[in-house]
């Protein structure tokens, strides 16, 4: 069993907690020599060796780069004022490049204006808007921001037998953008799906006819729509393709371009912290089980947090195997701090609630550990249900939901996301169990939802197996997407975001380029901390 998948994740603290140590560049292991032998447990992720990370400087930009970032800040702020008073569909096409290009924090009040202007507009008709392209887009727009709109614009895109019209197969950017609000979906809404399945379907049936950058883009869009992916690890491939020769399309990709520059500065300096604490801990060097990726870990966590914003029972060391007893006390000074940070922070004292979460993810672990020891492997239900805690996803998540000062009588009770974390927790399971196998050289030996589900299901095939769980995945995003519609309390929405954030980095930390033989998560890791690209 994955006994110890994500075991590493639980030691990493929130960037800053460490000091900075001395100077020294991250050293990049060449692709070819991490596929000449076999990985083992202790091996790196991400093709960075955390030994070598022991500082990275943080990045003293001069005076002009700095006011010229913050003009171009301005400039489209007073482009999104200008666009707020015109009903057109330009200013949806403006709020999308923004938000693709990972700058939306930035102007969240300006772009709330411009929806809520296009949303009670719809209430009385379709606000002029009759092309494939412009509905798909304002759907998308407005029910990613929690208006109530329904699915039921899509029906004037139908013929007289219920279904799409292939004429649409003219109208290759409209199938680009129907895909993409089709991702939005909720449970029960077939529109949707067969959006979904007759957009991807055309698309991909074009793609030996239009040219190299048009079939490259529409191949990206396909496996990585914007509303199930990070719009900062992946706004290179939207900056390669996006016009911006004049006007605030050029403003605004200079503005992107700088804001690269300006995070990847940022983020080496967080990674020196944590290979700095990581590093100093030992638990690498005395845990060989322990997965040694500190480099995975810290993007989920700078991933899922993008947009900004009592004591445990010391006398127990003593009673645990020397091997035990540094991990241990690592655990207990850690949670200690952050419960200590968020006494400070919002008045209350959360370290019960977290003393929980670690609770059901050690004994997850060992539920996990016996399987394995007695190769008798459960039910797929019974996995799956375990398997959701030892995501992490649930300890990540409730400590979040603290950190924010949610809890407490300070916005929501931790009950009313529970059924949002499991459906994070799920994605994250069935897709690590997919891509696991590769990316580990695993080949469902260590037990795998797919091996269980096979069990169950005496005679399927392993093709049949992981359609099983695509499409499981596919109806978990659905309870997803619905779990955040409901959630309009306004303190719930940076956990809202970080829930979408966790769901979203999960294709990207365990899916495989089998193209370019690396884990996809190598690559897009590789340009936003270091600007190298394969």
């Amino acid at each position: 069993m994955a006994s110890c998948r994500g075991l590493s994740n639980s030691f990493l603290p929130r960037p800053g907690f460490a000091n900075i140590g001395k100077t020294e560049p991250v050293r990049l292991v060449p692709i070819s020599s991490t596929r000449k032998q076999k990985r083992d447990t202790n091996a790196s992720a991400g093709g960075v060796t955390p030994t070598t990370m022991s500082g990275w400087p943080r990045q003293d930009f001069p005076e002009k780069f700095t006011t010229e970032y913050e003009q171009k800040r301005e400039e489209i702020r007073q482009v999104l004022q200008l666009k707020g008073d015109d009903d057109g569909s330009e200013s949806l096409v403006l709020v999308d490049a923004i938000q693709r290009v990972g700058l939306s924090s930035y102007y969240e009040q300006e772009i709330d204006t411009i929806l809520r202007k296009h949303y009670v507009a719809s209430c009385s008709c379709m606000y002029g808007y009759h092309n494939l392209h412009d509905v798909s887009l304002f759907f998308r727009l407005l029910r990613q921001h929690g208006h109530c709109i329904s699915a039921d614009v899509f029906n004037n895109f139908k013929g007289e037998d219920g279904r799409y019209s292939r004429n649409l197969r003219q109208d290759i950017i409209g199938l680009v953008e129907l895909y993409e609000a089709a991702q939005l979906s909720f449970q029960g809404e077939d529109i949707l799906d067969e959006a979904a399945s007759f957009s991807s379907q055309l698309l991909r049936e074009c793609l030996a006819d239009v040219d190299d950058d048009l079939s490259r883009m529409i191949t990206g869009k396909l496996k990585y729509p914007y509303h199930k992916t990070i719009a900062r690890l992946t706004r290179k491939d939207f900056l390669q393709d996006f016009e911006a020769i004049k006007g605030w399309r050029k403003t605004l990709k200079e503005l992107a371009l700088m804001d690269l520059r300006k995070g990847q500065s940022v983020y080496q300096g967080e990674l020196a912290q944590v290979s700095t604490w990581w590093n100093e801990l030992g638990l690498a060097k005395t845990l060989k089980l322990v997965r040694n990726q500190p480099l995975k870990w810290y993007t989920w966590s700078m991933s899922i947090l993008i947009d900004d914003f009592s004591l445990w029972d010391y006398a127990a060391i003593d009673t645990l195997p020397d091997y035990m007893k540094m991990c241990y006390q690592t655990l207990l000074d850690t949670t200690n701090g952050m419960g200590h940070d968020i006494y400070k922070r919002h008045g209350y004292d959360p370290i019960d609630s977290l003393k929980l979460s670690w609770g059901s993810l050690c004994n997850a672990y060992l539920v996990e550990a016996k399987w394995f020891a007695s190769r008798n492997l459960p039910t797929a239900a019974e996995y799956l249900e375990n398997g959701k805690v030892t995501t992490g996803a649930y300890v990540v998540l409730v400590h979040l939901f603290f950190l924010l000062g949610l809890g407490n009588g300070g916005g929501i009770p931790l009950t009313d996301v529970s059924q949002l974390v499991s459906s994070v927790a799920t994605i994250l399971r069935l897709w690590d169990d997919l891509g696991s196998a590769q990316d580990e050289h695993q080949y469902g030996r260590d037990g795998s939802y797919i091996e269980c589900y096979r069990k169950d299901h005496r005679g399927l095939s392993m093709a049949q197996a992981r359609d099983h769980v695509i499409d499981t995945i596919a109806s978990e995003w659905k309870n997803l997407n619905k779990e955040c519609f409901c959630l309009k309390h306004f303190p719930a929405s940076y956990f809202k975001r970080a829930a979408l954030n966790s769901a979203r980095i999960v294709p990207l930390m365990y899916g495989y380029d089998e193209k370019q033989r690396l884990p996809v998560l190598e690559k897009h890791v590789k340009f936003i901390l270091f600007n190298q690209t394969n």
